[in-house]
């Protein structure tokens, strides 16, 4: 996927809004409100969730991109600027992926830790 004039702040609002909206028209009833229920109110909803997101050119932030569907995906910072990451590149990335111990925001057990 490609996020052109996307922003990650402005697609939370907007979806806050959408949801405030559909509570007002009685289409959502806010006690039983999920996180997927408030996702799907997201311009990404038909996205799924990224599981890895890469960073090329030093930076060490998101920039407004994917904040909410990056909250659990692994954050790859290179130095590699855009143009120059190659197939090479993307291949370090998911070494160093494959490597990671996924939580899902969960705490590391003992077999967690013998493992990772």
């Amino acid at each position: 996927y490609l996020a052109i004039n996307y922003g990650g702040r402005q697609d939370i609002l907007n979806a806050g809004l959408r949801l405030a909206k559909a509570i007002a028209a009685g289409e959502v009833q806010p006690e039983t409100l999920t996180e997927a229920d408030y996702g799907s109110f997201l311009c990404t909803q038909d996205v799924p969730d990224p599981d890895l997101v890469v960073r090329t050119g030093g930076d060490q932030r998101l920039s407004n991109f994917l904040l909410w569907n990056a909250a659990y995906a692994e954050l790859y910072f290179t130095e590699t600027l855009w143009p120059d990451f190659d197939q090479a590149k993307l291949q370090e990335a998911l070494d160093w992926y494959a490597g990671r111990s996924r939580r899902f925001g969960g705490r590391k057990t003992h077999a967690t830790l013998e493992q990772g």
